[in-house]
């Protein structure tokens, strides 16, 4: 979907519908953040690029605990992870 939305340069960034908006990033080694928000709320793609690069690397990638693959849509499970989503999405 992100790929016909965005065509050949990659640029999808966000959808919206009359309900939401649906905010994307996608990282160099096709990890994928998506945020739903009010259709009034700009890019949240700064947001999600944070929440990678301060919450995921450190608590996802550097936890040797952590398991690599995540099949079945099962979830990350990290509780360091999740608490600092938590807070860091409170704090916006």
């Amino acid at each position: 979907m992100v790929r016909k939305l965005g065509g050949a340069d990659d640029a999808f960034i966000s959808y919206r519908t009359a309900q939401y908006k649906l905010h994307y990033y996608e990282t160099a080694s096709n990890l994928r953040f998506v945020m739903l928000t009010d259709i009034a709320t700009l890019s949240m793609r700064n947001v999600l690029h944070q929440i990678y690069i301060n919450l995921w690397v450190e608590y996802v990638v550097k936890n040797p605990l952590s398991p690599v693959k995540h099949k079945n849509g099962e979830g990350v499970r990290n509780e360091l992870f999740e608490l600092g989503l938590d807070q860091f999405v409170r704090g916006l």
